[in-house]
């Protein structure tokens, strides 16, 4: 029977005696905690470790994990460092973590070059492309010694099933929508506003001005009242039952359509994810901040506010917001 212990069981043994090596693993299988037995293997008094990671929510996640399963005795020789702070590290550590690995950067190639020790790369989404600028660097400093996916995880039990619904929205009619610029602001239909960002997309000379076009008429999509009115009323109604995390395109957004979030800007991000995570709120709003390294238990569906609209040159255009749920 395949269990979260027997894999990472089986990725400690394919990195033994390896100097630089990758695993690839699904979002709950233990990357983590796969990383700190990788550390009680190789502890000593005097060895010291180096976890690199995007962001301090996931250092957190190193040192809540370390003290739930027994490891608290690494954190005293445990250092952590930003990636956009790794080229500023020393090199005497003994073994260096990276974490969520995909984050590495051509930028990083010449202190990796002269680290001398192991290191481990962790990540569930490896560059997809070995001959891209990243994928070069990536499984240059980093090839793949083991391989647990999700699908492998569904399909042995191991992680839940999941179904993906996409609710299509009809554009509103109703003049919401503030447009111009000061001090000649006015209000128009999203239909209207949407009809205007796609001529001006149509009209658009060259590939640079046809960029700029779309990100402008995505940026209008993500805003849309009748998009956030839909999904408040899909947070009110699931949220009653399931636990629900929303993702939000602006940090205003997430905390216009739900009473507690997660982003940079609010003072109460921590205490909001530690009562979702233990199950004292139902409902919680993030940006990205919550995209990687975050294990959220019995969470149960998720709403991703997508900035889609409707491509066929059509009267009738729509914008979608997805919602995932877990089986």
């Amino acid at each position: 029977m395949v269990t979260k212990d027997s894999i990472q069981d089986d990725a400690l043994t394919a990195s033994e005696g390896k100097l630089r090596c990758c695993v690839v693993g699904s979002v709950g299988v233990g990357k983590t905690l796969l990383g700190l037995k990788h550390m009680a293997r190789r502890f000593r008094e005097d060895t010291f470790f180096l976890v690199v990671a995007s962001k301090v929510s996931i250092f957190e996640a190193w040192i809540e994990e370390a003290t739930k399963y027994g490891f608290e005795y690494l954190l005293p020789n445990i250092r952590f460092s930003t990636y956009l702070s790794l080229n500023k590290q020393d090199l005497d550590y003994d073994c260096v973590y990276f974490d969520e690995a995909h984050n590495i950067l051509p930028s990083h190639e010449s202190w990796l070059a002269s680290f001398p020790n192991t290191m481990l790369a962790l990540t569930g989404t490896p560059p997809k492309y070995q001959t891209s600028a990243k994928g070069k660097i990536f499984y240059k400093y980093f090839p793949v010694v083991y391989e647990y996916l999700t699908d492998d995880g569904v399909n042995d039990g191991v992680l839940n099933d999941y179904e993906i619904f996409v609710h299509m929205i009809n554009l509103g009619i109703t003049p919401n929508v503030k447009s111009g610029k000061a001090p000649k602001f006015f209000y128009t239909t999203e239909k209207a506003n949407y009809t205007y960002w796609t001529k001006r997309c149509d009209e658009a000379s060259g590939p640079k001005n046809q960029l700029i076009t779309r990100v402008m008429r995505m940026k209008a999509l993500m805003t849309y009242p009748s998009k956030e009115q839909y999904v408040k009323s899909l947070l009110f109604s699931m949220s009653s039952t399931d636990k629900v995390l929303l993702f939000a395109n602006t940090q205003e957004q997430a905390d216009k359509l739900c009473h507690y979030s997660y982003h940079s800007k609010n003072s109460n991000s921590k205490a909001n994810l530690n009562a979702f995570k233990e199950g004292k709120i139902n409902e919680l709003s993030c940006v990205l901040q919550i995209s990687e390294g975050v294990n959220i238990p019995n969470l149960k569906i998720g709403i991703i506010m997508h900035a889609y609209g409707n491509e066929r040159k059509s009267s009738q255009r729509i914008n979608i917001p997805v919602l995932f749920k877990f089986l």
